[in-house]
């Protein structure tokens, strides 16, 4: 590289493009199996993560046999997000305080986060700058990147079925799920 003194300083892109991160839908809810397809984990896991209070289902928990849990979208994320720390060798219970650090983030500041992780240790960084610090300094080794991610699952819901609060079924346009074709049946 030549070291002239007319070169101008590169500038570095965002991590990734904010304006495309959408508000948080706050009518549907997501059944287990619905959660679990969007966020990539079986059915165990997430039935393990309810029942340890790592992400807990925050539209409707289960309150007996034959109840439904509803996760929501930010649910889904977190669900997402926990699953890829696991991948990554990352302990549970650093997990856990990324979970919780999460949680007290408000929307917004969710989407504009990296988590990055030496393995051992999570990190929250919310500029290049932080990021580049921490992988010149030898400790990052993975970055997630939150807004990324939920890019990712408002993707994968788009085309999966979700549930209102008061239990009406809330479909994408033009999508109905088996359940739904089922009801269409017998009523129709």
């Amino acid at each position: 590289m030549s070291e002239t003194s007319d070169e101008q300083p590169v500038t570095q892109d965002a991590l990734f493009d904010e304006a495309e991160v959408r508000p948080l839908p706050e009518t549907a809810g997501y059944r287990g199996p619905v959660a679990c397809k969007a966020a990539g984990i079986t059915y165990r896991q997430l039935f393990y993560w309810a029942r340890t209070d790592l992400v807990k289902p925050s539209i409707r928990s289960a309150s007996g046999s034959g109840t439904q849990r509803l996760y929501s979208f930010r649910d889904i994320l977190i669900l997402r997000i926990v699953k890829r720390l696991i991948d990554t060798g990352v302990s549970l219970p650093n997990i856990r305080a990324a979970v919780n650090h999460l949680n007290d983030r408000g929307d917004t500041e969710i989407s504009q986060i990296t988590i990055m992780s030496d393995g051992a240790t999570v990190y929250e960084c919310r500029s290049e700058t932080e990021v580049i610090d921490l992988v010149k300094g030898g400790q990052g080794v993975f970055g997630i990147a939150v807004g990324t991610v939920w890019q990712e699952v408002e993707g994968s819901l788009s085309v999966l079925p979700g549930e209102s609060m008061e239990g009406e079924s809330v479909a994408p346009e033009g999508l109905l799920d088996e359940l739904a074709v089922r009801r269409a049946r017998r009523t129709g």
